[in-house]
């Protein structure tokens, strides 16, 4: 990068998919030391409008200026090698290699991307990769900015959230000195998202930052300035100080928004979901969960608040079969479910609403009609004697959609063509319809809006008053006090404490998610 960046310009920024305009002539600013706030209902057109900026988008209309002077950008490369670097929300790593490898990776291919070079120059520089010498500069970025990342480990072995804290690391080492984040706090605890935003106020003296939210509390905290999309267009732009988060979700949506809160005296009934002495492996061969004990009763949320890593993941999928069991007795409604297959656990009851929504969640290249009944495609009313009735599974795909406020041109789209608050509502939508006698449901509004997430609150509401059982993985503390009748915090495999409704703060919970039994 020959010159560094003072200044970053987009003008009259049009950019078309078939069928609707993701953005609609967006004109932006970002100067040196500025801190961006991005802010938008899903699919606003918020990640469209940096993919542009990253040069995996190229704009219909309108021009890109750094520091007053049109650039173009035909791919990542390009905005690397301007200075611009992106933390997608959507980690972009290879799931079978190590941090170190993915680095090297992402440094080879920005090497590749160069216009002018010859196939032996980029031979040359590929030799000369140094592992080793990676594997430095990643420790180095690691311990500067207080980024604990392990170099070694494998991509598929780490949680969510060590994978995005790995995207940063990446993107710091690719020597970003412009950078887009897009829900970087998504998978912080409460602790690591002050942090987190205490580093990007640090980093602002070096570096410009567009900072893309739905939490708006840190989009008070850390922002200077504050643009908003809906639908496509800039609705707004300011100054963050000048404006509450409220008038901000309003601005967002079209309207105020009210997060519900669990209010209700109706008692819980009897036990649904029972964990007695469970032990499970992780990844690694490592026991993810050490003798977890737990009990959720029909018509009660119970949430679980932890750091990520901590045996979240290993507990879901013991819970659904997709993990196998060491030793202990998992048990739904009475019946056992230790060594049962998934089919075998959702005739039971259970429903199940998982962390990685894109790929466990969905299929996402078929319909949302045919996600919708992806568990009862083979049985009535959607097949008979093998027969499968589309005219059927097209009603039911209308009328999810309409309850479900499931926003897109028609139900057989792709369900992987939609935004992420839109995903969520189809796997909701299914796992509801179903009629569970129990619900898991991980980081059921990560990445959503506060539209998408009032909404989701809702239903979850709505489900635990008609009697279900929910078992609520999150860590977002605001989400777990204001849903759950009680709180079960979990630390290195084991449950550290159980508090109920009026005895849980977000200074107890997170300290006691860092180890802490006794407050």
């Amino acid at each position: 990068m020959a010159n560094p960046i003072t200044s970053l310009r987009i003008e009259h920024i049009t950019k078309r998919f078939p069928g609707i305009v993701a953005c609609s002539d967006i004109s932006l600013s970002v100067g040196k030391g500025e801190v961006l706030a991005l802010v938008g209902e899903n699919g606003a057109g918020k990640t469209t409008l940096m993919n542009i900026l990253m040069g995996l988008y190229t704009p219909d209309e309108g021009k890109i200026y750094i520091n007053n002077k049109e650039v173009v950008f035909k791919s990542p490369s390009d905005a690397f090698a301007c200075g611009i670097g992106m933390v997608h929300q959507q980690y972009m790593l290879v799931p079978n290699l190590t941090v170190t490898e993915n680095v090297a990776l992402g440094m080879r291919q920005m090497m590749d991307g160069r216009d002018g070079d010859t196939t032996l120059d980029k031979f040359k520089r590929a030799v000369k990769l140094d592992l080793a010498s990676v594997r430095r500069h990643i420790v180095a970025i690691s311990e500067h900015y207080g980024l604990s990342v392990d170099p070694d480990a494998y991509i598929w072995q780490l949680s969510v959230g060590e994978q995005q804290r790995v995207e940063l690391v990446k993107t710091l080492c690719f020597g970003a000195k412009f950078l887009i984040l897009d829900e970087p706090t998504s998978a912080l605890t409460p602790q690591e998202t002050d942090e987190l935003i205490e580093l990007l106020r640090r980093m602002s003296h070096e570096l410009s930052i567009i900072f893309i939210s739905h939490k708006l509390a840190e989009v008070k905290a850390l922002s200077n300035k504050v643009a908003i999309l809906r639908g496509g267009k800039l609705v707004f732009r300011g100054n963050t100080a000048d404006h509450s988060a409220a008038d901000i979700a309003a601005l967002m949506t079209g309207h105020q928004v009210y997060l519900p809160v669990n209010q209700s005296s109706k008692a819980p009934g009897k036990p649904m979901l029972e964990v007695h002495d469970l032990f499970v492996r992780g990844d690694r061969g490592n026991m993810a969960l050490n003798k977890l004990n737990l009990t959720v009763r029909a018509g009660e949320i119970v949430g679980l608040a932890g750091v990520s890593g901590n045996g979240q993941r290993e507990l879901a999928e013991a819970l659904t079969g997709l993990r196998a069991i060491e030793s202990g007795e998992v048990s739904l409604d009475g019946v056992s479910l230790v060594g049962r297959t998934p089919k075998q656990i959702i005739a039971q009851g259970m429903g199940y609403v998982p962390e990685e929504r894109n790929i466990e969640g969905i299929v996402p290249s078929m319909s949302i009609r045919e996600n919708l009944v992806l568990k009862d495609i083979g049985k009535p009313p959607y097949s008979t004697v093998g027969v499968i009735s589309n005219a059927r599974i097209s009603a039911n795909a209308e009328k999810m959609r309409e309850e479900f406020d499931i926003r897109c041109s028609g139900v057989n789209v792709a369900a992987g063509s939609l935004s992420g608050g839109n995903i969520q509502k189809v796997i909701l939508a299914r796992e509801i319809s179903r009629g569970p006698k129990f619900l898991i449901a991980v980081y059921p509004i990560r990445g959503l809006d506060l539209g998408a997430a009032e909404f989701i609150h809702k239903q979850l509401l709505a489900l635990r008053d008609s009697g279900v059982g929910i078992l609520l993985i999150s860590e977002e503390l605001e989400e777990v006090i204001n849903l759950s009748d009680r709180i079960a915090v979990i630390f290195k495999g084991q449950i550290q404490r159980t508090l109920g409704r009026g005895e849980a703060t977000q200074r107890k919970l997170g300290m006691m998610m860092a180890g802490v039994k006794e407050i």
